[in-house]
């Protein structure tokens, strides 16, 4: 974050070739503008992106570079499946000397100013070189990259169309670096109202539309403590006008609870990700899965693809519009076991055969002829997303299905694998007299250090047993 005491990781060396992920291109992109806030532009772009992309922008965090995001978590993976450009800008101890977003900082983190003048710059140099579309651009960060996430949705809700905050702070919680400390480790007192004004004073005379905001929070961050979810949540939701009433509250994967509150035409506005047990970092759950992403280390915590979420939260699995045959209407599931899902729609005039897509990737390997399908070889106590389009004989797909949510039965196994220091400070592990023990069954998992590592797999709510061997153990 903003202060020394807050993250300690050294800076990985920031990547200057061009890098290649299943086809697509990594590479700095160095003439982006004035620059004023020193940073540099990466950027991630799929083979065979068409132009009208939406435009994604990941920001790191403390200690963090670029490339770490990049390879960590899991927005490359999205890019591909949904067909978006990535930029991730980067900091460096120049700037701060923890490499941090200068989120406290009003000088550079105010619209027209430093560091957000930057993004915005680059947000442009992206949509001249990719074609992408000015409607549908959107930012994420984490921790330090948080807060500046929730800076720039408050200075520029006319370039960004939504964002996600993951383990950060409130739009312009702080203004210089001293009172950053108070703004991560408690309560600032504010109302809803006094949040929602330091929003609407950062783009003075703006009436909207308002970026649609997702946030992430761990129940055991102690760095950015978990009252900053809260007062995130009302800040947006004041900001939107509608309330502190939930619309919704339902479990996902990895101990999260998402509450989602409604614009008033039905849609989601704001949606609360609390991962219970979580630590300070991004929510990432390495796998092949559709719902899996990332890469587990340092601040890329094992719990939730918390990016896969976000991108269908902002809508970016299914396109504005698509060619072809109009989309199916009616898709229903009709049935749901451990491992499988089943689906039916109603048939498209025209139609010579359907895709169907689970997360936004095509479910299964052949077409669909009929207007049913199960998808089969799932993970059990897992929700899945659904959509559906229709294909006509020359093979164009035409545009696809509102999405429908299954969960198959039973329980998945939630298992986490990091070193005993971690285990502990994610709350699934305590600490007696230097050694660590799980929660819940006391097993003895040795020191209390980094070096010792073991996998822990939670078997019901809050009691975890020690599954080297595999999980489920």
């Amino acid at each position: 974050m903003g202060i020394p005491a807050a993250l300690g990781a050294a800076p990985a060396a920031a990547a200057t070739a061009t890098a290649t992920a299943t086809g697509g291109t990594y590479q700095q992109v160095s003439d982006f503008g004035s620059n004023p806030g020193n940073l540099a532009m990466y950027t991630y772009v799929p083979a065979g992106l068409p132009t009208g992309a939406p435009l994604v922008v990941a920001l790191h965090g403390c200690g963090q570079s670029a490339n770490d995001y990049y390879t960590g978590s899991g927005w490359p993976k999205y890019a591909d499946a949904y067909r978006f450009a990535v930029v991730f800008p980067q900091t460096d101890p120049g700037n701060n000397p923890l490499s941090c977003f200068s989120w406290f900082d009003s000088s550079k983190d105010t619209r027209g100013n430093g560091e957000a003048a930057s993004v915005v710059q680059m947000v442009s140099r992206a949509e001249s070189l990719y074609g992408s579309d000015s409607r549908r651009v959107f930012v994420t960060g984490l921790s330090a990259g948080g807060g500046l996430t929730a800076d720039l949705l408050a200075d520029y809700p006319d370039v960004f169309a939504g964002g996600a905050v993951d383990s950060g702070l409130p739009a312009q919680c702080a203004g210089t670096q001293a009172a950053a400390s108070g703004c991560q480790n408690g309560s600032q007192n504010l109302t809803p109202g006094q949040w929602g004004d330091k929003v609407r004073s950062s783009d003075p005379g703006y009436t909207g539309p308002w970026p649609r905001v997702a946030i992430w929070q761990g129940t055991a961050d102690y760095t950015v403590r978990p009252v900053n979810g809260t007062e995130l949540r009302d800040q947006w939701t004041d900001v939107w006008g509608i309330g502190r009433t939930p619309s919704t509250t339902r479990s996902l994967p990895g101990g999260t609870t998402l509450t989602t509150y409604d614009d008033g035409n039905g849609n989601p506005a704001v949606e609360l990700y609390s991962v219970s047990g979580m630590g300070h970092g991004l929510a990432v759950a390495p796998g092949s899965g559709p719902d899996q992403c990332g890469t587990a280390g340092a601040y890329f915590l094992n719990t939730i693809c918390s990016s896969y979420y976000t991108a269908q939260f902002w809508g970016l699995a299914t396109p504005v519009s698509g060619s072809g045959l109009p989309a199916p209407s009616g898709l229903t599931v009709t049935g749901t076991t451990a491992d499988s899902v089943s689906l039916s729609w109603n048939p498209v005039g025209g139609a010579a055969s359907y895709e169907v897509y689970r997360g936004g990737t095509r479910a299964g390997t052949g077409a669909v002829t009929g207007t049913t399908y199960t998808d089969t070889g799932l993970t059990a106590g897992t929700p899945y997303d659904y959509t559906v389009a229709a294909v006509d004989s020359s093979g164009t797909v035409g545009a696809r299905s509102a999405a429908v949510r299954a969960t198959t039965s039973g329980r998945a196994p939630a298992c986490y694998t990091t070193d005993n220091y971690h285990q502990t400070l994610a709350g699934r592990a305590h600490q007696s007299g230097g050694y660590t023990y799980a929660n819940g069954s006391g097993q003895n998992m040795g020191l209390w250090n980094l070096l010792v590592t073991h996998t822990l797999e939670e078997t019901s709510p809050g009691y975890y047993v020690i599954a080297d061997s595999g999980c489920p153990a």
